[in-house]
């Protein structure tokens, strides 16, 4: 059995229009103050041309075109699912202007019109309003008529508002042009006033009765009791301009707090947090398709900088930080690690914090820390960061947290779909900075034009590989991929579940894997990184 689909918003406002109680609709003048009026559980929306204006910064006489209108009712449209009437002028112009307005509104999925009997251009009822023409009343009936005939859905509404109060014509002419424009087609009429009392409308509900359906403004009669409304028969009341009246209000003080005080101390706690917006625009909505959508290579790509260590050499430099947050060409090593990391596409990167843990404060990664950093080596510290893991796990690139590499150097180990990938400077040889490392590498093959369209993988590594054995020199980077990241979890704890394994570095990794058959695929390359171990490779640093 199929479900029937919800009825149209044109098709709500008419119900609302011919209910036989009093709806409320409230002003909205933009995507998110309908959103508002929606959930506060109003059933229509007031697209108020006032309020519309306002928030353009521009005065009430149609100097925000009918075009721009629309963009913005489009937006109040997608935003909610109750239905919209648009206050609309005068209809922006003739007849003919009309027809196009109908057709654009039903199109954005606008539910009904309200156009009042005055002239184009139009001016605010509550400005010198006595002293404002009114339309011809038959030019007016041909507008309306115009409009019912271009409409294609039988349930849009058109609403005449009768600005004969406004204007200073009484309570007759008001009737009497409430008979035309009702003989025209008008789905309901909009009686208006600017006194602050009900008399004109009460009037004007009496001699009218119940002939179609009547609207009504309260905006200068707001002492009313809605009861009255009820005990007439309205059909519809609108709160016409409030929302945006809060917001000035609202607005003013704080921009005037904010200024005086120049911090944000006194009024953070008094304004919407920032998640609220968020979630008035519904961003968890297009989290999701970005989840369902987009690919997600960046998603499984991960990396863990293993920074626990002081790095006694540095002196100085590292007696309140660790050497990962030494400032190389004005901000930490670190950074300049994240950054790489990220132009990459790895956007979840952990750094496994120790000495003066404290001073590792970089925004938008995820700590782990290991306590025991004096005692234990660089295994130790990538267990814990594999250990403390949250969900599934993905392809990771390890690096230490004292190293500047290019950005090209991760991308071009993720392209590789071996499980174990390294990379290796084959040009190392009077480079002491580099040997400090002591990862000499002896390979399947030497760097050579050959072996760039070949696979070559990890023979050997370590301190101990023999000169003539040295193809290179490793960098300090591996990529696992993901299955293998889940073997490396289960590996480390079987090494350091041995004594012998508790300050164990890298290298000691490697030739673990090299006694277990594992194959290691190196990816050659020349310069293009700087391992940070002493003062001369900091002023170094400078120039990389």
């Amino acid at each position: 059995m199929t479900s029937q689909p919800p009825p149209s918003k044109a098709a709500q406002f008419k119900r609302l229009l011919l209910s036989d109680q009093v709806e409320f609709f409230c002003e909205s003048h933009n995507g998110l103050s309908a959103k508002i009026v929606e959930e506060a559980g109003f059933k229509g929306i007031w697209a108020s041309g006032l309020t519309i204006a306002a928030q353009f910064g521009v005065r009430d006489n149609n100097e925000a075109s009918w075009t721009q209108i629309l963009d913005h009712l489009e937006f109040m449209s997608d935003a909610t699912q109750i239905p919209i009437l648009l206050d609309g002028d005068t209809g922006y112009g003739n007849f003919n202007n009309m027809q196009r307005l109908i057709g654009k509104l039903e199109q954005r999925r606008i539910a009904a019109v309200c156009i009042e009997d005055k002239c184009f251009p139009k001016t605010n009822s509550f400005l010198q309003g006595d002293a404002q023409p009114m339309a011809d009343m038959d030019e007016f009936c041909g507008k309306l008529k115009a409009g019912k005939d271009a409409q294609t859905d039988d349930d849009f509404c058109i609403i005449a508002r009768i600005e004969a109060f406004i204007c200073g014509w009484g309570l007759t002419e008001a009737l009497r042009r409430a008979e035309a424009y009702h003989r025209a087609g008008a789905d309901g009429i909009l009686i208006h006033s600017a006194l602050a009392t009900p008399d004109e409308i009460l009037a004007f509900k009496r001699e009218w009765g119940a002939r179609c359906p009547v609207a009504i403004v309260p905006t200068k009669y707001y002492a009313t009791p809605t009861d009255v409304f009820r005990q007439y028969g309205f059909s519809l009341v609108i709160w016409a301009n409030h929302l945006l009246r809060a917001a000035v209000t609202a607005m003013q003080k704080t921009a005037q707090i904010v200024k005086a005080d120049e911090h944000l101390l006194s009024i953070e706690d008094k304004i919407a947090p920032v998640a609220e917006i968020f979630r008035l625009q519904d961003a968890e909505t297009l989290r999701q398709a970005e989840q369902r959508y987009l690919p997600h290579g960046g998603d499984h790509l991960t990396a863990i900088v293993l920074a626990a260590s002081r790095g006694d050499e540095l002196g100085d430099f590292t007696k309140d930080k660790p050497k990962t947050m030494v400032p190389i060409q004005g901000i930490p090593i670190l950074s300049h690690i994240v950054d790489a990391y990220q132009t990459a596409g790895i956007k979840h990167i952990t750094v496994v914090r120790g000495y003066r843990k404290e001073a590792v404060t970089l925004p938008h990664l995820t700590y782990v820390d290991n306590d025991d950093f004096a005692d234990t080596g660089e295994l130790a510290s990538l267990f814990c960061a594999l250990r403390n893991r949250n969900g599934a796990f993905h392809d990771t690139i390890i690096s230490y947290g004292d190293l500047l590499f290019s950005k090209y150097i991760p991308q071009i180990m993720m392209q590789e779909p071996d499980d174990w990938v390294i990379v290796v400077d084959s040009v190392w040889e009077g480079k002491t900075a580099y040997t400090r490392l002591g990862g000499f590498a002896e390979c399947t093959a030497p760097n050579s034009r050959e072996a760039y369209h070949a696979s070559i993988y990890l023979t050997q590594l370590g301190r101990d590989v023999p000169p003539a054995a040295r193809h290179g020199v490793w960098m300090g980077l591996l990529k696992v991929s993901a299955g293998a990241t889940e073997r490396l979890q289960h590996l480390l704890a079987e090494m350091l579940a041995d004594p012998a394994n508790k300050k164990a570095g890298m290298a000691r990794l490697f030739q673990e894997l090299r006694r277990r058959d594992v194959s290691v695929r190196v990816l050659y390359t020349v310069g293009h990184w700087l391992d940070i171990n002493s003062v001369a490779d900091v002023v170094q640093a400078e120039r990389f």
